[in-house]
């Protein structure tokens, strides 16, 4: 989906800053515009990761163009892969060991966490690797 973001151009010193108006507090920059796409993109899911709340539809350019706070930079439309911040929940039905379930559950709640919490913090960190 296109997104209106905010860019404040930098310089040889500065990387190009990113205000993005529907996003309160998420921000990204980048040193080449060539890079912004993805900074913008990888920005926004890290700001929604884990979320339930919906992402917001585009404010239209040309409301946020009369915006007067928006003053001394350039206007981009980013195609934001929405797809990839899909925080919906999803069933899953998984066979493991039931020695391992026990350790799994007591260690999740030792930490105050459910074992599907558990087992996808886990998962991340395992794809991080």
């Amino acid at each position: 989906m296109l997104y209106p973001v905010y860019v404040h151009v930098g310089d040889a010193g500065h990387a190009h800053g990113v205000t993005f108006p529907d996003f309160a507090g998420c921000f990204s920059a980048a040193d080449e515009w060539s890079d912004l796409p993805a900074a913008i993109q990888e920005a926004v899911q890290a700001h929604f990761h884990g979320e339930p709340e919906a992402v917001p539809p585009p404010t239209p350019l040309e409301v946020l163009t009369a915006d007067p706070q928006y003053q001394g930079g350039v206007w981009l439309l980013v195609d934001v892969d929405l797809s990839r911040i899909d925080t919906q929940p999803v069933r899953l039905n998984v066979s493991l060991p039931s020695n391992l379930v026990k350790q799994i559950d007591t260690w999740a709640s030792a930490h105050h966490m459910t074992r599907s919490g558990f087992l996808a913090k886990a998962a991340q960190a395992a794809m991080r690797e």
